[in-house]
């Protein structure tokens, strides 16, 4: 009995190992027979361009303020009570337009005392002079004295003098009166009254108005320390050319975009340093006829007629950024791509300037580049 339990025992024993092998060989030879072999994988199409060295203009842009070439203060000579206003505030006035005019009644009064002062000292001289005639023969004739004589040449020359006096101060009544009536020395826009009819004008409140010339107009902009370093490290190194004189044109750009119908020239650069805002001031004198820039405007300048000698230029999307910098992918003559660390320069629209690391004829990667690898290679088309 126990001996039929053992052999059935060891019989269910050697069945279960024997259906584990069997399983296990199915299994290995399921897995060899359905194992396939991979295919190649196809080269990555990608866009590409020739490197093309060529002359290209460069430009750059800045935040702007226009400026009145020529604002004049607008002061009273004399004193007294301001008479009329006679211009509209912030309208375009005239060179010798009269603006304001001061009572001149008082200075018409001082005139007339001056010229009758003039005319009294004239007739005294004309008694001076007629005694001195009388005297100088007498004198000859010893009938009066040497004292007599130069008594009445005294006499005669103080009496003219009196004169020139009394003509200056007549002169400067007639200036006076004269400043009664206040005109605008410039062409240009007038500020506001400062003064209102009425009030009596003295050195204390003698500024009237503000006249502000609009033709031409001043433009001014800054440069950085970094800026201007820069400009003369490419000059020196050969990638930047100023134009001729360095005669720059400059389009101003209005606030709407438009671009302003008279183009300029920058007539000035401060020689000083602004240790508070680390720039040097540029000027800009552009034709204003129509008034269409007014003072203190902000707009934007686009500085023109700088040219990059033998540039290289790839578009933006084709530089990218490594662990160590910037690189674009460079096709070689086997059609395999490599990285090119480069160093780039200023942009120019969509557009970047390669200072460093490319050369005239090499091929370089536009689209397609951000799954590329060392090495691999690719399908090349041009781009557009």
């Amino acid at each position: 009995m126990n001996r039929r339990i053992r052999n059935r025992r060891g019989n269910a024993a050697w069945k279960a190992a024997f259906g584990m092998a069997l399983l296990a060989a199915l299994n290995l030879g399921g897995c060899g027979s359905g194992k396939k072999a991979e295919s190649p994988k196809a080269a990555p199409a990608v866009t590409v361009m020739k490197v093309v060295a060529r002359d290209m203009p460069v430009s750059s842009e800045y935040v702007a303020q226009t400026q009145s070439s020529r604002q004049v203060n607008i002061y009273a000579r004399v004193s007294g009570f301001l008479d009329r206003r006679l211009y509209t505030e912030g309208a375009e006035i005239k060179a010798g337009q009269t603006l304001f005019q001061i009572d001149p009644k008082p200075f018409q009064v001082q005139l007339d005392q001056a010229a009758a002062a003039l005319a009294k000292q004239e007739a005294a001289l004309e008694v001076a002079r007629a005694n001195l005639a009388r005297t100088k023969p007498l004198a000859a004739a010893n009938a009066l004295s040497q004292k007599d004589l130069d008594d009445a040449t005294g006499q005669f020359q103080s009496s003219a003098a009196s004169v020139d006096q009394a003509k200056a101060q007549l002169e400067s009544a007639k200036l006076n009166l004269s400043y009664c009536t206040i005109a605008s020395p410039v062409n240009g826009v007038a500020g506001a009254a400062l003064q209102q009819e009425g009030t009596y004008i003295s050195p204390q409140n003698s500024q009237l108005a503000t006249v502000m010339v609009l033709s031409p107009m001043w433009v001014n902009f800054s440069l950085s320390e970094n800026e201007m370093q820069q400009v003369r490290d490419q000059t020196a190194k050969g990638l930047f050319r100023p134009p001729k004189n360095h005669s720059y044109v400059v389009e101003i750009i209005l606030v709407d975009g438009t671009v302003f119908a008279h183009k300029g020239r920058i007539t000035f650069a401060d020689p000083s340093y602004n240790a508070q805002t680390g720039t040097f001031l540029l000027r800009v004198s552009v034709e204003n006829p129509d008034g269409v820039l007014r003072p203190n405007q902000y707009v934007r300048v686009h500085v023109k007629g700088a040219v990059r000698p033998n540039a290289v230029i790839v578009p933006q999307r084709a530089v990218q950024q490594g662990s160590k910098g910037q690189f674009v992918w460079v096709v070689n003559a086997d059609g395999t791509v490599a990285p090119r660390p480069v160093v780039v320069g200023r942009w120019k629209g969509d557009d970047w300037f390669i200072d460093q690391g490319l050369q005239a004829g090499e091929t370089v990667v536009v689209d397609g580049g951000l799954t590329l690898q060392a090495g691999i290679k690719v399908a090349a088309q041009p781009a557009n």
